[in-house]
């Protein structure tokens, strides 16, 4: 990474506000989107879930298909038995023969009893289960149709402003590579820790932009001879005067003014 040259105290704060200009703009651009990319995420996530669910009862319903498919072979081979059996109790040589083979032949009448209550059962799986897989496919459908319409909404949102966008986020990525790591770092720190997205803010009527507390004409006086970086004890931002914000601000808007 190439060095960056040391620059006075001065021109870094106004390399910070006007970093802090550019993403506030940027802030606003994406604060216009509101809620819709976490709605557009939250429904492509709860569509995967619920597509999940489905193809786990895809599954079921073709094991009991295959469960039915099996007892019905079984019926066929018990059919044919009972057949073969009765063909042999004609030609037999005694009683204990026949007796055996009507047990044979019982035997594989109770295998059809028994198969042909497990295909009732099965089948009874089979239509409780597809009557849910259509539910599950209806709001799956239906939610699909709500995700199109909230990601051609952000889709048209984003278009209207993606030019200026993608300007500022390459302006942002200039002006911060303007500034020494450290600093930047702790911009970006308080920027994340800030609800305003503020890090950088000037003073109005002697209080940093946003806050309530005063600051002592001595602060106020070092913060204009812009000597050092001062953060606000209470908010944690970084101060910087009225002269300088009116400047940089007249000056960004002759940069990023789309």
């Amino acid at each position: 990474m190439a060095k960056i040259t040391e620059i006075s105290v001065e021109e870094k704060l106004r390399a910070l506000y006007d970093l802090q200009i550019i993403d506030s703009r940027l802030d606003e651009i994406r604060n216009t989107r509101g809620e819709l990319p976490i709605e557009v995420e939250d429904l492509e996530i709860e569509i995967e879930g619920l597509e999940k669910r489905a193809e786990k009862f895809h599954a079921e319903i073709k094991e009991q298909n295959d469960q039915i498919s099996n007892k019905n072979e079984v019926i066929n081979h018990a059919k044919s038995l009972i057949e073969k059996y009765k063909s042999q109790q004609d030609n037999v040589r005694n009683n204990k023969e026949f007796e055996a083979l009507g047990k044979e032949i019982e035997y594989q009448e109770l295998e059809i009893q028994l198969s042909d209550k497990r295909i009732k059962e099965f089948g009874a799986k089979i239509g409780h289960k597809e009557e849910t897989l259509n539910e599950l496919n209806t709001k799956i459908e239906n939610l699909k149709n709500h995700l199109k319409f909230k990601k051609e909404e952000l889709e048209g949102l984003i278009s209207e402003t993606q030019k200026e966008e993608d300007y500022l986020i390459t302006k942002s990525e200039e002006f911060a590579s303007k500034i020494d790591e450290r600093l930047l770092a702790s911009y970006h720190r308080i920027r994340t820790n800030s609800s305003t997205g503020l890090a950088v803010v000037g003073l109005e009527r002697g209080a940093p932009k946003g806050s309530f507390f005063t600051i002592p004409p001595q602060k106020q006086m070092e913060i204009a001879q812009r000597k050092k970086i001062i953060i606000d004890e209470h908010s944690g931002k970084i101060l910087v005067d009225d002269e300088l914000v009116n400047e940089e601000t007249e000056k960004m808007n002759s940069i990023i003014k789309f």
